[in-house]
This record gives C-alpha cells, structure tokens and sequence, in this order.
C-alpha cells in the first residue's frame, strides 16, 4: 500500500461514512466517496476538501458498481483502501413486510458488498497491492431486532463474508476485516434520540450509557486500513459500548 493511499468510502455523503472519511484523509488517504445522494456526497466531498472525489452510485445495482471501479481506475488508480460502508434498514412488522423490501436490503447490504469487495480485491491482486477492504457489519449480526430482520440477515452475511474472503485473499497479503456499530449517534437513529422512552430502552442495554459517535467508528476503519493492523484479517471489531458483553439483547 502507498504512502497515501486511494481509498474509496461507500454510502459516504453522511453518518458513519462520513466519519470515516473523516478519520481516514486525517491519515493521509487520497478519497472517493460514492452515494446513491447525488447532491448529498456532493456537498460532503466539497466540505471534506483536499480533491475528495464524489461518485454517484447505488449499491444495489451490481452493473452500477462495476461500472464505477472502471471509471475510478481509468481516472485516479486502483483502490487500495475499501470502506463497504453503504446500508439500509427498511424497518417493518415481520409478517407484513413484502419480499420485494427484504431483498432490497440484501441487494445493498450483502450483495452490493460482495460485489465491491470482489470487484476491488481482482485489481489488488492484479497489481500486486496487499490493500485493506472493511466491510461495515453491526452488532445484529449477533443479536438480533424482529422488525428489522432483513439487516440483521444481511449482516450476518457480511460478517461470514468478511471472513470467506479473508481466508481467500491472505495469500495476496490483502486484509479484509469489518466494524461491528452498536447505538451510534446518526440520522438512523434519530428516532430513538427524540423519544425519551426509547432512548431509556437503549441506554437499558449499553453499559458505558451513551450513544457511540460516528467518528468512534471512523477511528476503528482508519486502524484497520492502516499498517498498524497489518496482522488483523478476517475480524469484525464490535464498537458498542459494551452491549454484546451483557446476558440480555434487547
């Protein structure tokens, strides 16, 4: 890996994947960020500065991703740095969500993943580059929320996924590891935030007793990309304030 790496952030117009932009340019990556929000990672490129790169992509849409690795790599290099950071939710009551919703879900979450990380580790290993590919899992890949079942299916597939290939690119010297976000004080959780009950529920189950800022993730991502971790592969680093430690889930 370069001294300044070319590291491409997914779902990175806000939130978690802001952060870790954030975290990662503050250790001298060169960044792209790609998000579905054309106007949205726009502006967060412009406030990141330093030649940050918006890209507008969906993650759900495997021609589309492909597509934007050859425009990545025809325009600024190969990715050295990998952030599979873009999800979604679509909470619903489990009996009546269609199976359209669910796999949506798969599609951007698990499949989108795997399409990225594929797509990135062939010209890694094509141009001999032992890069870093983080995949952004979730404390529901082991626990798990009834009304959110198709995220807690997909991240549970991440975290498999994350070690499969792992194991698959070790010979390349390429890390593959994934972040594991607790409560984490972003938009997907402004809900709970305005509700005092809900926030009690939450608190009920974090023993530190606050939300996780998105910047406590961007610091883990950054870690992993980095050569201080150059031994750490196939992990998934679970940042919850404690939660996964308790005998009670939800």
């Amino acid at each position: 890996m370069s001294d300044k790496p070319l590291a491409l952030v997914t779902g990175g117009a806000q939130g978690i994947g802001y952060a870790c932009a954030e975290a990662l340019m503050a250790e001298g990556a060169r960044l792209i960020l790609c998000d579905i929000n054309e106007k949205g990672v726009k502006a967060a490129a412009e406030k990141l500065g330093n030649n940050t790169v918006a890209l507008t992509c969906d993650m759900g849409d495997a021609d589309a991703i492909t597509a934007m690795f050859d425009h990545i790599e025809s325009e600024h290099g190969p990715v050295e740095v990998l952030v599979n950071n873009a999800g979604v939710a679509l909470p619903g009551d489990f009996l009546e969500t269609p199976l359209e919703q669910f796999k949506k879900v798969i599609d951007i979450n698990l499949i989108g993943t795997y399409v990225a990380l594929q797509r990135a580790a062939k010209t890694m290993v094509a141009n001999k580059i032992e890069g870093s590919i983080i995949n952004m899992s979730s404390i529901n890949a082991v626990v798990a929320i009834p009304s959110i079942s198709a995220y807690c299916a997909s991240k549970g597939g991440v975290a498999q996924l994350t070690k499969a290939a792992s194991l698959a690119l070790a010979p390349h010297n390429i890390r593959v590891n994934a972040v594991g976000p607790g409560s984490i004080d972003t938009a997907m959780l402004a809900g709970v935030n305005a509700n005092p009950d809900a926030m009690k529920m939450v608190m009920s189950r974090t023993p530190l007793q606050r939300l996780g800022d998105a910047s406590e993730i961007g610091n883990v991502v950054a870690f992993l990309a980095s050569k201080k971790a150059s031994y750490v592969t196939g992990e998934t680093i679970y940042v919850d304030g404690g939660r996964l430690g308790m005998n009670y889930t939800c």
